[in-house]
């Protein structure tokens, strides 16, 4: 006949005090969590639906337009009137060729820059890392203003110069003044995309360097075989960041539109929607615009990340 085992004490002591304490740290994740969820709502989620509310709405005055002004129920009116303006639609065909364009072309300076500062045998790379990050430093108004200087022909001494060789540039012409914004939003964001990539290319461990370098690759096919493709997520998110920021490019046609008379007030569907709420005081057009565009931006950033996903065979986690 066995004795019973004696019960050890405080053998169930922590699991007990695991189930006290559980919901004052849930309790305590939720007060730290507080914070962030209530700018989210304010910041973010509120807007969104005021923006979708106030696009179901106009406001209509009687009284050939003098009476009291009231809000009435439009339904898809707005979204009708933006999506049948020609000037609107102009603009969305305007940013997607400036997208297809200008953000191939800064990615792919932007990579080959963190490749050369990556690259073994590179002198001062904390001062070409700073160099090139510079120009993201400057406010995008400041910017435009600074190359609009280099654009007008009357102030230009870059017009100057090559007019004295033969070659008469109008850098603000109909034809051209697409490329001139292109080339400030290039100048201005190159340095950051570099620098997202050269994180990436820094976290690549040395042993597959040491591998390469045992196996006889040189630089070129070091780059190719085994920093391009580790760096691909980095590649991915900041061309999703790029498609966003081309959808809302506003600052840059903004200013030139006071300098060139090829620049409209609703150059780009940003503006458009400024004008349609300040120019125009047509506050569920602009809504609608707004709107169209969120949706539109959503799209083509899941698309492009799909794809991207699909070719390289990585994921981006955000």
């Amino acid at each position: 006949m066995s004795a019973a085992t004696p019960a050890v004490p405080g053998r169930t002591a922590p699991k007990a005090a695991t189930a006290r304490r559980t919901p004052s740290r849930n309790r305590a994740a939720l007060g730290f969590l507080a914070p962030f969820g209530l700018l989210f709502t304010v910041l973010f989620l509120l807007p969104i639906g005021y923006a979708l509310w106030q696009s179901l709405y106009r406001v209509e005055r009687s009284g050939l337009g003098f009476g009291p002004a009231r809000t009435v129920f439009a339904g898809l009116d707005n979204y009708t009137a933006a999506l049948g303006d020609g000037s609107f639609l102009a603009g969305v065909g305007r940013v997607l060729l400036f997208g297809v364009v200008q953000v191939p072309v800064m990615l792919g300076l932007a990579l080959g820059l963190a490749l050369l500062i990556d690259a073994k045998g590179t002198r001062l790379r904390k001062f070409f890392r700073l160099a090139y990050f510079l120009p993201y430093a400057i406010p995008g108004v400041v910017a435009t203003i600074l190359w609009a200087f280099l654009y007008l022909p009357g102030t230009s001494p870059l017009v100057a110069g090559l007019r004295d060789i033969g070659i008469d540039a109008d850098f603000l012409s109909s034809g051209t003044v697409l490329w001139s914004m292109a080339n400030i939003v290039t100048w201005t964001w190159t340095g950051y995309n570099m620098l997202v990539i050269l994180s990436a290319l820094q976290a690549i461990p040395s042993e597959l360097y040491e591998a390469a370098d045992l196996d006889g690759a040189g630089p070129w096919r070091t780059a190719w075989h085994i920093k391009i493709p580790l760096v691909a997520p980095a590649l991915v998110l900041t061309g999703i960041f790029s498609i966003i920021g081309t959808l809302q490019l506003f600052t840059e046609p903004m200013v030139l539109h006071s300098l060139a008379s090829t620049v409209s007030a609703d150059y780009t569907p940003n503006m458009a929607a400024y004008n349609a709420a300040f120019g125009t005081n047509d506050y569920g057009k602009a809504a609608a615009i707004a709107v169209l565009l969120a949706l539109a931006t959503c799209v083509l950033s899941i698309t492009f990340l799909r794809l991207s996903v699909r070719i390289t065979g990585n994921r981006v986690t955000a």
